[in-house]
């Protein structure tokens, strides 16, 4: 199983993230796209950034079911935000996320960039991943 810890000699983490995550030998990394807030049907989950965090996650949530993975073999998240007026939205999205996915903390590590646009005007937030799952 992947091992997420942050050491001593540092600041904790000022978010939802460990420092540090290792994987073992015995798993297969998959990186996985970045998923924005779009529904299967191609509409966009709203305009805000809550709803399309929310959406993006649910989506990375569907890519980890067809690994037959779960919120477990994340080994790392990177989030990208269009403009820090959308950064409470889609830290209130992500705690919700995290509140299901990781009940006890055991967090992924995580980078937040905010940048000045995504791929199309009307999108707020992207998260890429990279998940480790087991080798059959």
């Amino acid at each position: 199983m992947t091992r997420r810890w942050s050491p001593d000699g540092l600041a904790p983490p000022i978010g939802q993230y460990s420092h540090l995550a290792a994987v073992p030998a015995d798993h297969e990394l998959v990186f996985v796209s970045g998923q924005v807030g779009v529904a299967e049907d191609g509409t966009l989950a709203g305009p805000d950034a809550r709803s399309q965090t929310r959406q993006a996650f649910a989506n990375i949530g569907r890519l980890l079911d067809s690994l037959g993975a779960g919120p477990e073999h994340l080994v790392k998240l990177l989030t990208f935000v269009a403009g820090t007026e959308h950064l409470d939205g889609s830290r209130i999205a992500r705690e919700e996320v995290f509140a299901a996915w990781y009940p006890e903390g055991d967090w992924p590590a995580h980078s937040l960039m905010v940048v000045a646009a995504l791929a199309r005007p009307d999108l707020t937030v992207e998260v890429e991943a990279v998940v480790a799952l087991p080798r059959r």
